[in-house]
């Protein structure tokens, strides 16, 4: 239960300092949790949690730089260290828990006296260990240790009263598991697919936070796969699920599940970021729900857009950041932009750049990459795809949107001596798509004669170009990109 170490751990002072202050006033103090596990696996720990004897007005007392504002003993201790892992230090009293009625905190608190209590509540062994700085003994009564270093995640006591208390324990063994590369213990596992349900009990805030985690870590594609063998990825992200066993065409040697997964894959092992591992692993969602046919003939005509729909309702649902989503959701619905040497125009990929906005080019192409190895092809960056690269360098520095223009709605309204109106935005239009066809044309003084121009024309005609312009700006996604549809069935 107790073992004296055989090496020295590096502590923060901070932390030290803290355990220190507590034993000279006659208190226990251990570090516990997640900390002591890392120090043990030779990881940076992300925080530092010390638990004690004293009870939180005692600890009050002695740490008065300090906020308390929960029923669960566990003090905020304020530290001067420049260190935002250690500016807050949580100091929490022994305690033991009763009942979970809302399967996530305690309806009361009961506070212990020895330290072996308080591990007792405490979810997986590798987290139910504490630390003695000065004896350098680690307290380990659940065999956190030997888990550890068997990779081993099991539950302290009985896998179903852990997670029937605590819900998003669920969450937290598979993210533990993607995390750690812990295999989850067998019976641990069994539980987790018994109260898969539960989860239903759970905000979904904190369900996306646990789901993010996991997206994050190396190993997010085995965790999404565990979380679909315990049955949790129900009630996480259903709609992923209808890619299982779903076939596709001939340019794909794996199902939707497989595809998307594959995709989620290389965007990890290239460490790209949030937004670009969500968006691979949901790229192709709208897909079961567009097929048509079987076999290698079979389509999914449309089905970056239904994805892009559903992708919303699903990280709406989870409630992730407005931002994020947004730029997930974008990246979806564009990722089959297609691009031939020879068929598109400078001016195509000028349109194409106004469409998907420049900044989003990055992020785009890296999912396309995703998607490519996803179908199981050798290449990622094909000469196509380079070449498309080369076009957009050549031509980023064009003008693509009204801002760019060397002329704006102020500066017409005041050439032709008219107020504000449906006319002004519909001569900036046709500048626009006039100078995206060529560059040369974005002068002010060619541009000036031309608002004199399109000011001399009838409502009826001036509509009608705006009409063209429009038309010729869906060159690129409704002319080009139906070819590729129909060539590729997608």
């Amino acid at each position: 239960m107790r073992k004296k170490e055989t090496k020295q751990f590096e502590i923060p002072k901070e932390a030290r300092a803290i355990c220190a202050v507590l034993k000279l006033a006659g208190h226990e103090a251990y570090l516990v949790g997640g900390c002591v596990r890392d120090m043990i696996a030779g990881i940076e720990p992300k925080d530092w949690d010390i638990t004690t004897s004293a009870r939180p007005e005692q600890i009050q007392e002695l740490f008065p730089e300090h906020v308390y504002e929960n029923n669960f003993g566990t003090v905020a201790v304020k530290t001067e260290s420049e260190d935002p892992k250690l500016k807050i230090v949580e100091v929490t009293t022994f305690r033991i828990e009763g009942k979970y009625s809302d399967k996530r905190h305690p309806d009361e608190v009961k506070f212990a006296d020895k330290v072996e209590d308080d591990l007792s509540r405490r979810d997986f062994t590798v987290n139910a260990m504490a630390y003695d700085i000065d004896a350098n003994e680690v307290i380990d009564p659940y065999g956190g240790r030997e888990d550890l270093d068997a990779k081993v995640l099991r539950t302290v006591g009985d896998p179903n009263k852990r997670f029937e208390e605590d819900a998003l324990r669920l969450m937290r063994a598979v993210r533990f598991a993607a995390e750690f590369g812990f295999t989850i213990e067998e019976y641990t596992e069994q539980a987790l697919q018994k109260n898969a349900g539960l989860l239903e009990m759970i905000a979904k805030e904190r369900i996306r936070d646990e789901f993010i985690k996991i997206i994050i870590t190396a190993k997010a594609v085995e965790g999404v796969e565990e979380l679909e063998r315990t049955g949790l990825l129900r009630f996480v992200m259903p709609e992923l699920r209808d890619g299982i066993g779903v076939g596709q065409n001939e340019h794909h040697i794996y199902s939707v599940w497989e595809h998307n997964l594959k995709s989620l894959e290389y965007a990890v092992k290239k460490d790209y970021a949030l937004e670009i591992r969500l968006a691979a692993l949901l790229h192709d969602v709208g897909k079961p729900r567009t097929k048509a046919g079987n076999g290698k003939t079979s389509t999914f005509y449309n089905h970056e857009m239904a994805g892009a729909r559903i992708a919303a309702r699903m990280l709406d649902r989870l409630h992730v950041p407005k931002h994020i989503a947004e730029s997930i959701i974008h990246l979806i619905r564009y990722h089959m932009f297609y691009y031939n040497v020879g068929e598109v125009s400078a001016a195509g990929v000028r349109r194409f750049l106004a469409r998907v906005g420049p900044e989003s080019i990055d992020d785009l192409i890296k999912v396309r990459e995703a998607d490519r190895i996803g179908s199981g092809v050798p290449k990622a960056v094909p000469y196509k795809l380079r070449h498309l690269l080369f076009m957009i360098e050549k031509v980023k520095r064009d003008p693509i949107s009204p801002k760019m223009l060397k002329i704006n709605g102020e500066e017409i309204m005041e050439l032709l001596a008219i107020k504000p109106g449906p006319k002004v935005g519909k001569i900036l239009a046709v500048l626009l798509e006039e100078v995206i066809e060529d560059p040369f044309k974005n002068e002010q003084v060619l541009l000036k004669r031309r608002v004199e121009q399109l000011n001399e024309m009838e409502e009826e005609e001036l509509a009608a170009m705006v009409k063209k312009a429009k038309e010729t700006k869906d060159e690129f996604e409704e002319g080009v990109e139906q070819s590729m549809k129909k060539q590729f069935h997608v």
